[in-house]
């Protein structure tokens, strides 16, 4: 469900590789984003280019993984969100707590410096 592509000494950019997103495979998602957050790294990028659809179920799990995420000092970074899904974060309000680009190139660049 969530694989790394790249992995540096502050960063980790991982690809979402499922196309829906909800209360079935949310659980699993959690379990998957917090062993990675396990591995300390200062951010962890989520590519999110292959979904086509989230529910609450999801973003909850995504939420619940980024107060983790603050527990520890760390961040999490979503990349490549459909029109519609970016749509859905922005208003919920999500984009008030997570950091949000277009490309992972993009996040890499912000979170390099």
């Amino acid at each position: 469900m969530i694989t790394v592509v790249k992995e540096g000494p502050k960063y980790l950019v991982a690809d979402v590789t499922i196309t829906e997103a909800n209360l079935s495979n949310s659980d699993q998602f959690k379990a998957e984003l917090i062993a990675l957050l396990d591995k300390h790294h200062k951010f962890i990028i989520l590519d999110l280019q292959e979904l086509k659809y989230v529910d609450s179920a999801f973003l909850s799990a995504l939420v619940s993984a980024l107060k983790y995420a603050i527990s520890l000092q760390l961040d999490i970074v979503l990349v490549g969100l459909r029109t519609d899904i970016r749509d859905l974060i922005k208003l919920i309000r999500l984009d008030k707590v997570f950091k949000i680009y277009n490309y992972a190139e993009d996040a890499l660049f912000a979170v390099s410096k």
